[in-house]
């Protein structure tokens, strides 16, 4: 997962949790994960009629 093992994300959880403290936490990851899944649906989207109808530069 990026290189990044369980020491590392261990040691940014605790800085996480000493920066924004527990009562944060859940709302933080929980708007992380709206937005990933929000642009996760916006690349799977078919394009739109208006990106179809503009032509594409031809080599």
């Amino acid at each position: 997962m990026f290189g990044i093992g369980m020491p590392e994300l261990l040691i940014v959880l605790v800085i996480m949790l000493i920066i924004f403290g527990a009562g944060k936490l859940p709302s933080i990851g929980a708007g992380l994960g709206s937005s990933i899944r929000n642009f996760r649906k916006a690349v799977a989207e078919p394009q739109t009629e208006s990106e179809k109808s503009i032509p594409k530069e031809i080599d």
